[in-house]
């Protein structure tokens, strides 16, 4: 063997440890990575929704000529906005109504919601998944639809408003506390809600309950509700938020101002003898009407994430 054939393998050998190492970027620097650009996104997504209510609250202490040209800061600071808007309508009235008529809806629409989605998620019963579609059909039925049958409905009431056992005659629940309150009790997306949860929880728990000779207003009660408080809590900031927000409804059902909601009250500044809105009012009394919703989301808000993580799309 020559001295060249020899030499060969020892180069062969050295050839990979003269060979740069190839740097390799690690897993973990691209996460961060794509976890800082995901909080900027997050970030400007915030702040373009924190804008409009940044806009808001500061119009409410502008002067109605200031709004002839866009500034973000008012050059004079009017708190008296707030005093002279409550005297233009009887907001403390309007806040009293919208109170009533969510507690009225909301307590009500807790208990059968919850306890049509316990039923359709635990009990054994036929038909189920028939029903539980059947709800889902109804989630794509636009509200605006419901609302000519509806009053239809309210004002043809049996032996009420002057109405004979027929429902003739007088006008039924128009105008009254019921018209507002009763028709809202119960929602399909609200079962839907409350059934997701349901099945999430497991099934031994009341089969357990049952073989104890539990019954099944015991197991709901005793057992799968405290169980649900996040799908409870989730379900109430919903019907909560659009109770307070009402309006439709409302200016249909009912024409007396002794009922009228919150909503009302804001409008009332759209319809000026000047012809001109009043917007710094409105802008007051807008972020008065806000803050109520606001402080009950930052309470549920544990709650309601939790109730909204839970109630995934399970068979």
């Amino acid at each position: 063997m020559s001295i060249t054939e020899q030499a060969l393998p020892s180069i062969e050998a050295d050839e990979p440890s003269a060979r740069p190492a190839r740097r390799r970027r690690s897993p973990r620097g691209r996460g961060s990575i794509g976890r800082a650009v995901l909080y900027i996104l997050l970030s400007i997504g915030g702040l373009l929704m924190v804008f409009p209510f940044v806009w808001m609250l500061l119009t409410s202490f502008k002067t109605l000529p200031e709004l002839d040209t866009f500034s973000w800061l008012p050059q004079q600071w009017r708190w008296d906005n707030y005093v002279e808007a409550f005297q233009v309508a009887p907001f403390l009235l309007y806040f009293r109504n919208s109170v009533i008529v969510v507690v009225g809806q909301t307590v009500p629409l807790l208990f059968i919601t919850t306890a049509a989605g316990y039923a359709l998620a635990q009990l054994p019963m036929r038909g189920a998944k028939t029903l539980t579609a059947y709800f889902i059909g109804l989630l794509i039925v636009p509200f605006q639809i419901l609302i000519v049958p509806l009053f239809m409905i309210i004002r043809s009431v049996p032996l009420a408003g002057g109405n004979d056992i027929f429902g003739q005659g007088g006008s039924g629940w128009v105008n009254t506390w019921w018209a507002l309150i009763v028709p809202f009790i119960s929602a399909p997306l609200f079962v839907f809600l409350a059934r997701q949860f349901f099945v999430s929880l497991p099934r031994d728990l009341a089969d357990a309950a049952r073989l104890d000779g539990v019954s099944e207003i015991g197991i709901f009660f005793r057992i799968m509700a405290p169980l649900a408080k996040p799908a409870f809590i989730t379900i109430a900031l919903f019907n909560v938020e659009w109770g307070w927000n009402g309006f439709m409804w409302p200016l249909v059902a009912t024409s007396s101002e002794a009922l009228r909601p919150l909503q009302f009250g804001l409008a009332a500044f759209t319809q000026t003898t000047a012809g001109t809105p009043q917007w710094p009012f409105l802008m007051a009394m807008s972020a008065v009407a806000v803050i109520p919703m606001i402080l009950l989301f930052v309470i549920g808000q544990r709650y309601f994430i939790a109730g909204l993580a839970q109630s995934g799309l399970k068979g």
